[in-house]
């Protein structure tokens, strides 16, 4: 398996991390603060559509399953310094409601950013979506400690260092391997986890956990440190959770 490191110049785009950011998630420039970085930024304490958050707060319930078609896709790993992202370009997407959406990126959390009645998860899959007119629609997948990570394991043994992408020759990102057999999920109206914090985003979290193995967890929080922002507050938004 070869690797080739790639220098990567950053632009803003739909990541919901990027290198060199002005804020990150430890002291002045961690959430808290956020708002207070940039005029652009004041959504992030001043909206009322947040993310993520606590899904036991669920207020409805409803059969929920979003209409998959995902496809392997040459593996890029890219360290934007905040997060490790992969490159989903022409990796298939869903459709929900006859409205369709593409796969942009995958990137991850550690730990976990959504939780459940409080209980934070090692890690999270963020896969990111976007329409034909721009909206945009992310699919949460939860990871607990278990059994090795198909998905995750095709990545590289190292990752790359902040700054880089590695395109790592014979392996794919395959999105499908990180779904669980159920495939359920909660529902609900929020924002981009990172500044600007823009809300309208369509949020689905699927409701049964992936596994990863230990090791693979230490992996992704060795080469991103703590980059989860915390629960925010639902301020009566419709919450829908899979029907028993």
């Amino acid at each position: 398996m070869k690797i080739a490191i790639i220098p990567v110049l950053f632009l803003p785009s739909l990541a919901l991390a990027q290198g060199e950011a002005d804020w990150g998630y430890t002291g002045e420039k961690g959430p808290d603060h956020w708002a207070m970085l940039a005029s652009d930024y004041e959504t992030c304490a001043a909206g009322t559509m947040q993310s993520p958050i606590d899904l036991k707060a669920a207020n409805a319930a409803g059969d929920l399953q979003l209409d998959l078609a995902y496809y392997a896709v040459p593996l890029k790993v890219l360290n934007t310094g905040l997060t490790l992202q992969l490159d989903g370009q022409a990796g298939g997407g869903f459709t929900e409601a006859g409205e369709k959406f593409d796969l942009v990126q995958g990137h991850f959390h550690t730990p976990s950013e959504h939780v459940l009645d409080g209980k934070t998860y090692p890690a999270e899959l963020h896969l990111v979506h976007k329409s034909a007119d721009g909206k945009l629609a992310v699919l949460g997948i939860l990871i607990e400690e278990g059994a090795e990570n198909a998905g995750l394991a095709a990545l590289p043994v190292e990752f790359p260092k902040a700054g880089e992408e590695a395109a790592v020759e014979g392996a794919s990102f395959e999105p499908a391997k990180f779904l669980p057999e159920d495939r359920a999920i909660y529902r609900y109206s929020g924002s981009l986890t990172t500044p600007p914090c823009s809300e309208g985003v369509a949020w689905h979290v699927v409701k049964q956990p992936v596994t990863a193995s230990a090791e693979q967890i230490a992996a992704l929080s060795k080469a991103m440190g703590e980059n989860a922002r915390p629960p925010q507050e639902l301020h009566g938004r419709l919450l829908v959770e899979p029907a028993e």
